[in-house]
Parts: C-alpha cells; structure tokens; sequence
C-alpha cells in the first residue's frame, strides 16, 4: 500500500477491525520508511451478474426486478415481503456462487419459481403462466397438476 505522505510502496499493518456495518475492514498502516501512519479500508469487490435474455441482449442483474415480478405474482396473496426478500437474496446467492458470471433469464426464470412454490402455490402458477406463456386453460391445469 503506498503511503500517502512519501509515496513509499510498503506499509506495514498495526490495527485490522470491522467497520460498524461489517461490510468494510479498517486497517491502520504504518510507512516503513517515514513511520506515519494512516487508514485504509478494505471492501469486497462485487463482481455484477449478467443475464442474457431470450432475446441475446445482456444487462446487470436487478434485485429490484426480480421483487417487482414476484410481487406481481402475490398480488391479493397473504405472502410477506420479507419472505420475497429473502427468497431474491437466496437466488442471487445461488447465482454468486455460480462461477459463471453470466446467467439466462430462463435460469433466473426456473429460480423465482423454485422459490414461489414453495412460498405460495397460486403465485407460482401466476408467476408460470406467465413465465412460460400458458396459451390455454389445459396448459393451467397440467401446470397444477404436477403441484
């Protein structure tokens, strides 16, 4: 780390501590050759998830999306927006973890879903209808058949 008083190249590292939130660590350093010290603050780079869509167009993965979709879906449903919340940070955990940074909206599509039966039967068969473009009232029923 350089040190911003001479410009020296090496520090060495006195303090280490989380920052309040935890999202940062605090590192008081010490310039090994003017023996001043200052604070730097060390964060997780986040790394965006792009999702290519049918139409083979990318963009940056967005929660708020996702939660708009799913909320669509439990409209007049007794489902909480904290269980939506935390099933959107599962998927994108699931989608961190991947170790492509590139994911298809059909993915992220078969996620939601995954989630919403578990959390409510009829905004999963909403959400599906949707999702895969029922045509009829027999693509609704085969839908909730396998339910």
């Amino acid at each position: 780390m350089r040190c911003p008083f001479c410009g020296y190249e090496e520090s060495k590292v006195i303090d280490s501590r989380p920052t309040d939130e935890n999202e940062r660590i605090r590192r008081r350093r010490e310039c090994i050759q003017c023996s001043k010290r200052f604070t730097t603050y060390e964060t997780i780079e986040d790394v965006p998830i792009l999702v290519i869509k049918k139409d083979r167009s990318r963009e940056v993965f967005d929660r708020t999306k996702v939660l708009k979709g799913m909320l669509r879906a439990c409209e007049k449903r007794p489902v909480n927006v904290a269980e939506l919340e935390n099933a959107i940070s599962e998927i994108e955990t699931t989608l961190q973890s991947a170790t492509d940074r590139e994911v298809t909206s059909v993915r992220i599509g078969e996620l939601i879903m995954e989630k919403l039966r578990e959390i409510d039967e009829v905004a999963y068969v909403r959400f599906a209808s949707v999702y895969r473009e029922f045509d009829s009232a027999s693509s609704f029923i085969e839908e909730i058949s396998k339910l």
